[in-house]
C-alpha cells in the first residue's frame, strides 16, 4: 500500500469513518473509498463502487468479480443507551461483551454515575444534545429506557433521522401508541416512526432487567445481521 493511502486509512480509522480498500488483484493498483470520496490510482465506479458500498453495509470483506478484493474497515459498533436505569446496568456489560462501545446518556447526575456504570462513557447532556454530540452512524444502535417522554422523545427525534441501524424504545404497546401520537404531532412520518422497535427486544418472555437486556441485545443482533425473525415453536408434547 502506498504511503498516502496508508495515511488516509489511518486518519479515517482515527475518525471512526467507514472505508473500503479496493485492490485489483492482477495489477496491484489500489484505491481507498471514503464515503463519496475516492483516493488512489484505481478507478472505482459503477458496479465496483456499488459493491464497495454494500461491503461497508454488510461489514464483509471479499472478492468482487474474481478481479478485485474489497477490504472493509468499519468503525466499531456503538450502543447509545438513553436512561441510566437498572436495565441499562444489565445491558451495558452484555453489549460490551458483544463488541459494542457503550455510551450512557442521562442528564440526571444522581443516576448516571461512574459507580453505577464503571468504565463507560457517560454523557450528562439532555438526550437530544447528547445524541447530536455523538454523531450517530450506520454502526450505532440507540435504545431509550427512561419511560419519560421528556427524555425519550428528544432522543428518538434525533435517532429516527440518523443513520443508526437500530432504534429501540422500552414501553408497553399502550405506551408506544402514545409515543407514536407525539411523534406524529412533531412531524415524523409513519415510515420514520416504524423504525422504532417497540415493545423493545425479542419476544422471549423477558421479565427481569437482565432478561430484558438480553432480549434487546438479541434483537439488535438480529437487525445488524439481517436475520429472519424467530418463529415460535410449539412445545413438544
Amino acid at each position: 500500500m502506498k504511503l498516502a493511502l496508508f495515511e488516509a486509512l489511518q486518519e479515517a480509522r482515527a475518525e471512526k469513518q467507514a472505508a473500503v480498500l479496493v485492490t485489483e488483484l492482477e495489477s496491484g493498483e489500489q484505491s481507498l473509498l471514503l464515503g463519496d470520496k475516492v483516493e488512489g490510482d484505481l478507478e472505482v465506479g459503477g458496479p465496483l463502487r456499488e459493491a464497495a458500498a454494500e461491503a461497508i453495509r454488510s461489514d464483509k470483506s471479499g472478492l468482487f468479480e474474481e478481479r478485485y478484493f474489497l477490504q472493509v474497515f468499519n468503525p466499531p459498533l456503538r450502543l447509545v443507551i438513553v436512561g441510566a436505569v437498572h436495565i441499562a446496568q444489565a445491558l451495558a456489560p452484555l453489549a460490551r461483551i458483544a463488541g459494542y462501545e457503550v455510551t450512557i446518556v442521562d442528564p440526571r447526575k444522581a443516576w448516571a454515575t461512574p459507580e453505577r456504570f464503571p468504565g463507560l462513557n457517560i454523557v450528562e447532556l439532555w438526550p437530544d444534545e447528547g445524541l447530536e454530540s455523538l454523531a450517530l452512524d450506520h454502526r450505532t444502535a440507540v435504545i431509550t429506557l427512561t419511560h419519560d417522554p421528556k427524555l425519550d422523545d428528544p432522543a428518538l427525534q434525533i435517532a429516527l433521522r440518523s443513520p443508526a441501524f437500530y432504534v429501540g424504545s422500552l414501553g408497553s404497546k399502550r405506551t408506544h401508541a402514545k409515543r407514536v401520537a407525539r411523534l406524529e404531532e412533531a412531524g415524523f412520518s409513519a415510515e420514520e416512526i416504524a423504525r422504532i422497535h417497540a415493545p423493545l427486544g425479542l419476544a422471549i418472555g423477558a421479565k427481569s432487567p437482565a432478561e430484558i437486556a438480553l432480549s434487546a441485545l438479541a434483537q439488535m443482533t438480529q437487525v445488524l445481521r439481517g436475520a429472519e425473525p424467530l418463529v415460535k415453536r410449539e412445545p413438544a408434547s
